[in-house]
């Protein structure tokens, strides 16, 4: 690990890649001498009863050690790199990597049902007079509008893509050449992507390359009940179900503290402060109406709201939402951080 983010803010632990204001109880609670290196290392997430969980990387991490593997191989044959991710930490990635060719799998931490730990993820490079990416075979492709690029394009996110690039220039300057044109293929990703929700929400063909922090959270049984410990004892929460919606939680609601809840919605009934529901309108939405697309010919909500933004399905379900969260306040985001639609 190189850089790092600043490990406290007011005295108080800040954990680097959610923000999470740590309490002092939980630090005391651990029998690690090197706790504190390694929260701030990103990797850790420590837990309420002192226990530590390791993250994983995201295929964008994973693709980017690739790629930044298979330019730095054109001089010479590489075993790690040094990679940057969206949380701002660099971390460093085994590789195997030679002439021009790196291969890099996927690690999942303690997340225990990543059906994508393992997974191999290869980058092939070339010299060129400017740096260019081609996804190849493995990786998904985008076949339903309302998703995060445009129809027929790679499932590659812009944070994902961002990083990939930087990582491609960085080997580019440590190699002193002009360019690289480098393709980027999963070998194993159209079997692994038929596991995942890929094929339901339209993503053709492969997987997706993801990631808006660079790491996977571990989530398991331990760590929900650390964030219910957390729901239990702050006054003014605001949360939210997924990276996107913590950062503009943040901007949005800055006097709160922002919660990553994930899909469990269901522990917000326990809350008796003053709650805000922030975040994308599919995960939420589903959630309170599972079957809410069904009849509607659309496959996703997200094409739902692109085409029909005040579909009747939508208002029945933020209406039950409602209902089993009375109190309350329900704020749905698009990608970009807009209110969509704001029950407060």
């Amino acid at each position: 690990m190189l850089e790092r983010s600043p490990l406290r803010m007011d005295g108080v632990m800040i954990d680097p890649v959610t923000g999470f204001r740590i309490p002092d109880e939980w630090l005391r609670r651990s029998s690690l001498d090197d706790i504190e290196e390694k929260i701030k290392s990103g990797l850790w997430v420590l837990l309420s009863n002192g226990q530590v969980l390791r993250r994983g990387l995201t295929t964008g991490t994973t693709a980017s050690a690739a790629c930044k593997g298979a330019v730095l191989s054109l001089a010479g044959d590489v075993e790690e790199v040094d990679v940057w991710t969206p949380s701002g930490i660099t971390v460093r990635v085994k590789v195997e990597a030679s002439c021009g060719r790196c291969a890099a799998r996927k690690d999942a931490g303690d997340h225990g049902s990543d059906i994508t730990h393992g997974m191999m993820i290869v980058a092939s490079a070339s010299p060129s007079e400017r740096s260019e990416l081609i996804a190849g075979d493995g990786i998904g492709r985008i076949g339903r509008s309302g998703l995060s690029t445009d129809i027929g394009k790679p499932a590659i996110s812009r944070s994902a893509r961002a990083q990939i690039m930087r990582a491609i220039e960085e080997g580019v300057r440590e190699t002193g050449l002009g360019g690289a044109r480098v393709h980027l293929s999963v070998p194993d990703g159209r079997r692994i992507a038929l596991k995942t929700l890929n094929p339901s929400v339209g993503v053709d063909g492969g997987i997706s390359i993801l990631g808006s922090t660079g790491f996977v959270e571990p989530w398991n049984e331990h760590l929900e009940d650390c964030i219910s410990e957390s729901l239990n004892v702050l006054d003014r929460v605001v949360a939210t179900t997924g990276r996107t919606g913590l950062r503009y939680s943040r901007m949005l609601f800055p006097e709160h503290t922002a919660v990553l809840i994930g899909s469990k919605l269901d522990l917000l009934r326990m809350r008796t402060g003053e709650t805000v529901l922030c975040g994308l309108p599919g995960l939420i939405l589903r959630w309170a109406e599972p079957e809410m697309l069904n009849g509607t010919g659309y496959a996703t909500v997200a094409e739902m709201i692109e085409q029909e933004p005040d579909h009747p399905a939508i208002d029945r379900a933020l209406e039950h939402l409602e209902k089993m969260f009375p109190g309350t306040r329900i704020v749905l985001i698009k990608r970009d951080g807009s209110i969509y639609r704001d029950t407060g």
